[in-house]
């Protein structure tokens, strides 16, 4: 399967946004202080693929074919 641009930098948010809280909560749980940005780049990264998916699902709506 081959992804567009927009695809790969949704892929790329996801799975940073996965390792982050990976590290947001071993950390918590190995009872490490975190820093006072993770949880806000955490929320940003969710924000973004939140907008992705809700922009995809809009164009796949109107019928409109593009991807990007």
């Amino acid at each position: 399967m081959k992804f567009g641009m927009t695809e790969q930098l949704s892929v790329l948010a996801c799975v940073a946004g996965l390792l982050l809280v990976a590290v947001f909560f071993i950390s918590a749980w190995v009872g490490l202080p975190n820093p006072e940005w993770l949880p806000m780049v955490i929320a940003s990264i969710a924000g973004f693929e939140m907008f992705m998916v809700i922009d995809a699902t809009r164009r796949r709506r109107a019928g409109d074919g593009s991807n990007g």
